[in-house]
């Protein structure tokens, strides 16, 4: 009589012998798949891996030049330096030629100061007041200094320039909170002078005299142009007295004279 078969329990664990031919026949078919995978899109991937490779090889290839050029760049230019500061402005103005197109925007830059510099000590104003304009209207250059050599372009040719003219130039620049706010602004209100404005000068003036960022040189010289004009750019009298080294006594006249002095003559 036969026996009848029973289910095996799925809760029981497959024997060790087993798990070996399972271990062995998932491995087949893995090697399998993976020869597949190899034999359809290999080219492809070794195609793109050596393309990443030949890419890395010519970027450090080309970040080596670059930095060499760079380094050869920077050793002329503190070659130019030396020259400039030697007060041979002959040699800078023929060193400096090569550079003058260099790629970079500081070398460039500093280049180009450079030269300019040197027109003005060879008495070259107009070549000087072309550079200064070629920096001042580079883009590629940092914002502070074109800001710089726009104010260095009015300034070497000021008196050539309509009034008008130069507050246009400056206006952009003679705004507190400016890095160069000081010197744009001083030469505006001179512009605003010539140009008949002694309010807008004044009010000018005053901005600049209350601005503690800025040396006190310009501010007490822009304080009394203020004061001329007849704008009053003094906020703190004490302080005032303090910083000119004025002891402020109680009934003492030379204190208010000497406030006087600062302002200038009452309108």
């Amino acid at each position: 009589m036969a026996l009848t078969p029973t289910k095996k329990d799925p809760s029981d664990k497959p024997s060790a012998e087993d798990e070996v031919i399972i271990r062995e026949i998932d491995e087949a078919v893995r090697q399998d798949d993976t020869a597949q995978f190899v034999k359809k899109y290999g080219v492809v991937i070794g195609s793109v891996i050596g393309a990443g490779l030949l890419g890395l090889a010519g970027y450090l290839i080309w970040d080596a030049q670059t930095e060499a050029a760079l380094e050869a760049e920077s050793d002329a230019l503190v070659s130019v330096l030396d020259y400039a500061q030697a007060n041979d402005f002959a040699s800078v103005q023929e060193r400096v030629v090569p550079l003058l197109d260099s790629e970079t925007s500081g070398v460039r830059t500093s280049a180009r100061f450079l030269q300019a510099a040197a027109a003005l000590e060879r008495d070259e104003p107009t070549k000087a007041v072309e550079l200064f304009a070629q920096i001042a209207d580079d883009e590629g250059a940092p914002q502070a200094l074109r800001d710089l050599a726009r104010i260095r372009e009015v300034a070497t040719n000021f008196d050539e320039r309509e009034p008008a003219d130069i507050i246009t130039a400056l206006q952009d620049i003679a705004v507190p909170g400016n890095p160069l706010f000081g010197s744009a602004a001083e030469l505006t209100a001179i512009a605003h002078i010539e140009a008949g404005n002694p309010e807008q000068a004044g009010t000018l003036f005053a901005t600049i005299a209350k601005d503690e960022e800025l040396p006190e040189s310009l501010r007490s010289r822009s304080r009394q142009m203020a004061g001329l004009l007849g704008v009053d750019a003094i906020e703190d009298v004490e302080k005032l007295l303090e910083d000119e080294g004025v002891a402020p006594v109680e009934g003492d006249a030379s204190a208010t004279g000497a406030v006087g002095a600062a302002t200038g003559p009452e309108q």
